[in-house]
């Protein structure tokens, strides 16, 4: 269960309970727990699986391998391994997962690893996740849990990179507003279990990878960084967005991505690779998962509810202008749909920090926008990270109504990136703490009438 440690301080209003009640119902939804025990079974040692992007049913025999082994990585790595446990049960034999919020498994072994910068603890726990996949043999099964957060917890620098050059390089990359796309091209090219080479390590093994997708558009390449994915970028690409965003990357991370564009190392998976003869992904839940329960939350409560897109990115600050009109026509015309109304979003956006930045994230920002904008007092707009880690501070998002927080202050906090001091003093933050599950961002704006107010 998800639970809101300050709640009884956010339910201020009718709205406001609604608001947090369909947060909560989006991010129970698309916990491990919940996804794995509709999408996963196991009958007479036949595993079925039911993936969210499934046309059917796939199966594997499990009596058929003489192992069954379970890796991965993510913030929801551990509940999710602990449920593929009670579920497959007997049949597996080892395993090891890295996550920054353990679970309590019985078999696989959780190790600890930290999230969004990658940590010596997650280099460690990266070796033990490839050494496994490395023993096996073509008559073993590795499952995968991958989930979001897996790239940090993941981080395994390829030889000769330090730690140190991938925190460097992560850090100047998570401050300069690039997509994950664009992160994940560069950490792929830096690392020895991205971008397929999980895959590549475990190979000839049969690979069965479980997903938890935390990424626009639930590209299984994204996803964690792709470890058991093909990967379309290059060397090239990866050092096309450093010149692109004018980062000063540590000088062996661009010399070790220069001499991979001239061929001196070997390249990601691509997709035409023959050891992806024996991978497949099963994607079981993403951010329309948390969408569809937080839509139906609304639906009960007797608001119309409007799913915008499970695809917003860009700017924190510039979508929530973006959404507020949308909220304001609602509430003013009816359109695109009448008030009482619940608009729901997913998706990630980012923030370009200031050089004097303060402290916030991508949701604490959208919301402190999102009010500040507002000119009908009549909506409560809140964010959240589905994993109750809003970038990299230690709160879920925010929600809040315009008249809950000064205008001029709420300009001056965005100008320099500082949204948390302003919304905790206005009693807006929220605060989950890990949810064990990462299907990236959920946003909810209640637009109210007179009868509902």
């Amino acid at each position: 269960m998800v639970t809101i440690a300050n709640r009884t301080a956010l339910e201020r209003t009718p709205a406001h309970a609604l608001a947090l009640d369909c947060l909560v119902a989006g991010m129970e939804a698309a916990h491990p727990a919940a996804i794995v025990e509709e999408t996963v079974s196991v009958d007479d040692g036949l595993l079925r699986i039911d993936g969210e992007f499934d046309d059917e049913s796939a199966e594997y025999d499990l009596t058929r391998y003489e192992r069954v082994v379970v890796v991965g990585g993510g913030n929801a790595a551990g509940h999710f391994a602990r449920t593929v446990e009670e579920i497959i049960g007997p049949w597996i034999t080892e395993g090891v997962v890295v996550t920054d919020d353990p679970a309590g498994t019985s078999v696989v072994s959780e190790l600890d690893g930290d999230h969004p910068i990658p940590s010596e603890r997650g280099v460690r726990g990266a070796e033990r996740v490839l050494d496994v996949a490395e023993r096996a043999s073509d008559d073993d099964l590795v499952l995968a849990c991958v989930t979001g957060g897996g790239s940090a917890l993941l981080p395994a620098p390829v030889d000769p990179l330090s730690l140190a050059d991938l925190q460097a390089v992560t850090e100047s990359l998570l401050r300069c507003g690039a997509s994950i796309d664009e992160i994940n091209a560069v950490r792929k090219h830096c690392s020895a279990i991205k971008g397929g080479k999980l895959a590549r390590a475990a190979s000839p093994a049969t690979v069965v990878t479980l997903v938890m997708s935390d990424v626009i558009g639930d590209e299984l390449g994204v996803i964690a960084s792709g470890p058991t994915a093909p990967d379309p970028t290059t060397y090239a690409d990866a050092l096309d967005v450093l010149a692109r965003y004018d980062l000063s990357a540590p000088e062996a991370v661009t010399s070790y991505l220069a001499e991979g564009e001239r061929g001196v190392h070997p390249e990601t998976v691509k997709p035409t690779d023959p050891l992806l003869e024996t991978v497949n992904s099963h994607i079981l839940g993403s951010g329309r998962t948390a969408i569809d329960a937080a839509r139906s939350v609304a639906s009960e409560r007797g608001y119309t509810p409007l799913v915008l897109s499970a695809r917003v990115r860009g700017e924190a600050s510039d979508a929530a202008i973006t959404h507020v009109a949308i909220a304001e026509e609602c509430h003013v015309t009816g359109e695109p749909v009448s008030p009482p109304a619940v608009l729901i979003s997913g998706g990630e956006t980012t923030v370009t920090l200031a050089d004097n930045h303060g402290s916030g994230g991508p949701n604490q920002e959208f919301v402190l926008s999102g009010a500040v904008e507002l000119d009908v007092d009549d909506i409560v707009i809140a964010s959240v990270d589905t994993d109750g880690i809003d970038g990299a501070t230690e709160v879920a998002g925010a929600i809040a109504a315009p008249p809950e927080i000064p205008r001029d202050e709420g300009c001056a906090a965005l100008a320099r990136n500082d949204a948390q001091p302003l919304l905790t003093d206005a009693d807006s933050i929220v605060r989950t703490g890990p949810t064990g599950t990462n299907v990236n961002d959920l946003r909810v704006l209640v637009v109210g009438d007179d009868s509902s107010a």
